[in-house]
């Protein structure tokens, strides 16, 4: 059984020698009406036709028996193979060669344009396979991500709701048997325990209401929801109010400002930029040691910037992770840290606030080559 290209080929035989003959009989019919010269452009036509519908076999086949015909039916003497004039000897043997040629050069212009669709086949085919390599290279990192954030969230959840919840039970659980002991005449804590009890329950109720702030806070941000309340305020003031509520986490640290005189006001939410100073006020007193200095500093930047500088004196945070600080959650996924607790979305915050005013927070080294040195860029409005 011919398999699919003999037969393709064997068809295209079969087509080139009824056409030509076909061609001739027409020919033949009108003979009185049509000299050598139309019959050789006719069959040439053919030939091309046949050379590019089916290649360059049949076109050979085409251009062999067209040369027959054209020398036994249309040149003198008639009906014979032989040619008595000179002249037509000519037109014979520049019809041969124009008719092998013709066919050779277009059934290679059909192969070439064959190859070229092929190539552009193969180019697609390349294309789609390195699209969905992409694609699922892609899926597959994000599906990392996700599983690293569901990871960090838990270590999240469980320190900084578990911890504080742990911590209210274990007050609440003393006072209550405190209170029933009381009953028997023999009360376990006096009034300095209660109250040390009572302000364990604030302060990680406190703690508490803070981190579920923090994650309603950054799913606004993230979800592009964060409405500003912007009005011209005093630089000095929002970072003076940020120290201030900050004073519970820096008693145990130095703290250096530094605001340069006449800073221009700034047109910002005042709130939400005091929030911004305070995170990177703890975050400096969190990761540098008792007794160490956090300066921080406010001045012009150009002519259209102010800039806000906090600066601590702990281990620093290498280059490569600088960028890496501001992802969610990233304290979190964070190895050696065992001793800092957090769950790394106080930074995420800081960048959105900084972001939705369009600004920008990034980190450099200290200027002794020590600590970290967060430095937000904030507009004027001059």
């Amino acid at each position: 059984m011919l398999k699919a290209p003999a037969l393709k080929q064997l068809l295209g035989y079969i087509v080139a020698v009824v056409v030509i003959g076909a061609a001739t009989a027409v020919l033949k019919v009108f003979g009185g009406h049509v000299n050598p010269t139309t019959v050789a452009l006719v069959l040439l036509l053919l030939v091309l036709f046949v050379a590019t519908a089916w290649g360059s076999k049949p076109a050979i086949l085409a251009s062999l028996v067209g040369v027959a015909c054209f020398n036994f039916f249309f040149l003198p003497p008639f009906g014979t193979f032989s040619i008595a004039e000179p002249e037509n000897w000519i037109a014979f043997i520049a019809f041969v060669i124009t008719a092998i040629t013709a066919g050779q050069l277009s059934a290679r212009a059909r192969q070439r344009a064959e190859e070229a669709n092929a190539a552009r086949l193969e180019v697609e085919r390349l294309y789609h396979e390195l699209q969905d390599s992409f694609e699922r290279s892609s899926q597959a990192k994000a599906l990392k991500q996700s599983e690293r954030l569901k990871s960090a969230l838990l270590d999240a959840v469980t320190h900084d709701l578990r911890t504080p919840l742990t911590a209210i039970k274990a007050s609440a659980t003393t006072l209550l048997d405190d209170q029933r002991s009381l009953k028997s005449g023999e009360p376990r804590l006096d009034d300095e325990g209660r109250r040390e009890m009572l302000e364990v329950i604030d302060e990680e109720a406190d703690r508490l209401d803070r981190f579920i702030g923090s994650l309603m806070e950054l799913a606004r941000i993230e979800a592009g929801e964060m409405q500003l309340r912007r009005a011209w305020n005093s630089l000095d003031e929002i970072i003076l109010a940020a120290m201030k509520r900050a004073e519970p986490r820096t008693r145990a640290h130095k703290i250096e400002l530094w605001l340069d005189d006449a800073l221009p006001p700034v047109n910002v939410d005042e709130t939400a930029i005091v929030e911004v100073v305070y995170v990177l006020v703890d975050n400096a007193a969190k990761y540098s040691a008792p007794g160490s200095t956090i300066k921080v500093a406010a001045k012009a930047g150009d002519e259209k910037t102010v800039r806000v500088i906090v600066e601590d004196e702990g281990p620093g945070i290498p280059a490569e992770l600088r960028e890496r600080v501001f992802e969610k959650f990233f304290r979190a996924m964070r190895d050696g840290d065992q001793g800092k607790h957090g769950t790394g979305m106080g930074l995420a915050i800081a960048q959105g606030i900084v972001e939705a005013h369009g600004g920008r927070i990034w980190i450099e080294a200290g200027e002794s080559g020590a600590g970290a040195r967060f430095i937000v860029e904030l507009s004027n409005g001059a």
